[in-house]
């Protein structure tokens, strides 16, 4: 559903996922709130045009999960990025997520050499692999 959910770009969203003070550490980005993750998934949806990822469970205990993700996007100038990252989430009582921990690594692609094709924004079809078992 989370993957879901950020393929949609809908910044308003994808908060709604959170609570209301939920405490963020994306890249060296530091924030918290709901405002703020609108302000910052806007943000980031301006820049990483033609955004389309891909997550997996990697592991969970009690009420933390640890989830691995890749995305393609392509920046103004027109260069192709896939984005590679693991994220650390921590769930309140009520299933909202009050603390979000992303670490991403970028390389430049070439626009042959991307893997993500579908229509978007929306959600990855379900004739579209999960992440592979390879890490690259």
């Amino acid at each position: 559903m989370a993957e879901d959910a950020w393929n949609l770009r809908d910044p308003a969203r994808v908060a709604l996922a959170y609570t209301e003070d939920s405490s963020w550490r994306n890249r060296a980005e530091f924030f918290s709130g709901r405002a703020a993750i609108v302000a910052f998934l806007t943000r980031k949806w301006e820049t990483e045009r033609d955004y389309r990822l891909i997550k997996g469970l990697h592991a969970f205990h009690g009420a933390c999960i640890a989830v691995r993700f890749r995305y393609e996007w392509r920046d103004a100038a027109g260069q192709w990025w896939r984005s590679y990252g693991n994220e650390n989430w921590e769930f309140d009582g009520h299933g909202l997520m009050k603390r979000r921990e992303a670490s991403i690594n970028d390389t430049a692609i070439a626009e042959a050499d991307r893997r993500f094709f579908w229509d978007a924004p929306g959600p990855r079809p379900a004739h579209v692999p999960g992440l592979p078992e390879t890490p690259f």
